[in-house]
This record gives structure tokens, sequence and C-alpha cells, in this order.
């Protein structure tokens, strides 16, 4: 994917600003900063929800350049999950699946067998229990988006905070999902997080954001990444709060 002078702004707010970037086939890449980083505007500009004020994204595929706003091709490639704002809320989990497939052309053994294979991750919680997405939990919620934008196999995978809602054992679960899902099927995956952890861990890249443009651009390979990332953001700790420091310099906590 690359994208090209894209800019977005929300009145006198930046929320975009890149010149240029690219995400190799292969990648998995996590998009990291703080609220208002521009890490939401960056996937709904790419997945062609929200018109950018320049620039483009192109999406590439077996050799071929689709530009997201000009073409629906790349559609039939690409899962994506933002919010649950993708989800149809009157319908079962099973109904949702079902529209899903339809929409893709998955023929419904094949469908079947994707959600089998996530069945583990679904806790035996979401499938054939009759209820409708309105009324499940935010986590199975996530859960059900999830698993719908891997239905169709995607070789471009793109994630919102994919770990939110979920408890520890589900984020786990998450993690390794991803991890294989890129393994075996050599998909390029884009995840934004909070979750420092888990986005370190899977990720073959990391971008980092502030302010809509991505200021570091850091390889699994360096050896300094999560020490910088974490620097980075306890310096936004100590510059936000301005509370008295100890004599170490530590800043003192107020109980």
């Amino acid at each position: 994917m690359q994208l090209d002078n894209l800019s977005k702004r929300f009145g006198e707010t930046v929320a975009l600003d890149i010149d240029r970037f690219t995400i190799q086939s292969g990648d998995v890449l996590g998009l990291v900063g703080n609220n208002g980083a521009g890490k939401t505007t960056l996937f709904r500009v790419i997945l062609d929800l929200l018109q950018p004020d320049s620039g483009e994204a192109t999406i590439v595929a077996d050799g071929v350049n689709y530009q997201s706003a000009r073409c629906e091709d790349w559609k039939a490639f690409t899962g994506a999950y933002i919010d649950s704002g993708f989800l149809i809320e009157y319908l079962t989990p099973d109904e949702y699946f079902s529209f899903v497939a339809k929409v893709n052309c998955i023929p419904k053994d094949k469908a079947e067998d994707v959600l089998h294979r996530y069945a583990d991750f679904m806790s035996g919680e979401i499938l054939g229990q009759n209820k409708l997405i309105r009324n499940l939990s935010a986590g199975n919620k996530q859960k059900v988006g999830i698993v719908a934008a891997l239905l169709h196999r995607p070789s471009l995978l793109i994630l919102d905070e994919p770990f939110n809602f979920l408890d520890p054992s589900s984020q786990i679960a998450m993690k390794y999902m991803l991890e294989d899902y890129n393994r075996h099927t050599g998909a390029t995956i884009v995840v934004s997080s909070h979750n420092l952890t888990h986005t370190l861990d899977i990720c073959t890249r990391v971008a980092l954001l502030e302010h809509g443009r991505i200021i570091r651009d850091y390889s699994k390979s360096d050896t300094d990444m999560m020490a910088e990332i974490e620097h980075y953001f306890e310096g936004n700790v100590r510059h936000e709060n301005h509370s008295p420091t100890t004599e170490t310099g530590t800043q003192a906590i107020a109980w």
C-alpha cells in the first residue's frame, strides 16, 4: 500500500499529514500514538469512508494498483473492522455472518470452515445463541466484527483497536490469531492499538503517529524500538502532567 501526499483537516486541526509512506506486502504494521494522533482517520481514508483533502491511498494486489477512492475492486481482498458501526445489530451473529458471506460470494461450506476455525476465539458465546448483536457484550461484538473481517480470507486486513473490550485471555488469543493468519496466508495486516505490549509482539513494523504525521517508522529488527516508544509516551506524560518531582526527577504522584 502506498500513501502519497495524504492530508485531512477538521477545521484548524490537522488529522493527517503524510507525504509518502509504503506498507509492504506481508507486513504486520502497528500504528501507535495517543488519542488524536490520526490512526482512525487514516484507516477511514484508506477504506474510502472519509474523503481526504489531498492525496490518495493506493492498495496494491498481484501487481495491480487500486486507488481506493476511484474503484471498488480492492474491496474483494480487503477485510476491516473499525468499530461497531460495521455491524448490523438487529441481526444475530449467525445471520450477520451469513450476510457477509453472501456479499463476498463465499460458499456456505467455506464460511462454515472459517467460523469453525475461530470457534474457540468466540468461546461458545456467539454462534447458535439466537441473541441479537445489539444485546451482546462489547467484547463479543468486537469478536463478531473481527471474525467477519476474516471471513473471506482477505490479503489486506485492517483492524482499529482490535484488543479493545476483550478480556486478557481473548487478547492473547487475538494476538496468536493474527500471527497465525499472517504466517499462513502472507496477508498484510495493519492494526492500531493502545496496547503496546501486544502490538509490539505481533508487528514486524511499527509506525508512531503524532498530530497526523508519521514521526518514526520502526522495524522489528530495531533493538531500541521498545525503549524508544516507551520513552516517547513517558515523555508525553511528563509534559502533560506538571506535578512536582522528587529529587531523583521522578514525578511525585498524589494518591
